[in-house]
């Protein structure tokens, strides 16, 4: 979709740094951190949400991406948060099916990430 931010900065439109990239998928830190590690694991083809039909090599890459982004930010040894956020009434603000990865400090309860 041309006007999807995340579309655009998952082809790179925006120089981004990405944490993690294979041909499915993209991982950045996120603009508006909720977390000392939010990173957003975002498709490079546009889905709006978990049910979109998302092929199995898609989830299975953010997946991978998501055992990077924990590794190479040290979230893997003291645990972490893995969020996906679906319609306007679970808190999605942006229609382009996105995970957060969230960790680097204990997470309250009341920590509910919006993107």
């Amino acid at each position: 979709m041309e006007d999807c931010i995340f579309c655009k900065i998952a082809s790179g439109a925006f120089g981004t740094e990405f944490h993690y990239e294979d041909e499915n998928v993209v991982a950045f830190d996120d603009l508006h951190p909720q977390a000392p590690v939010h990173v957003l694991v975002v498709p490079k083809n546009h889905y709006a949400n978990i049910i979109d039909g998302v092929p199995a090599e898609v989830l299975a890459s953010m997946a991978k991406a998501v055992e990077a982004v924990a590794a190479k930010t040290g979230i893997d040894k003291t645990g972490f948060r893995c969020i996906m956020n679906t319609g306007a009434d679970g808190g999605q603000t942006v229609m382009h099916l996105h995970m957060h990865v969230l960790g680097g400090a204990s997470l309250g309860e009341g920590l509910i990430a919006k993107a």
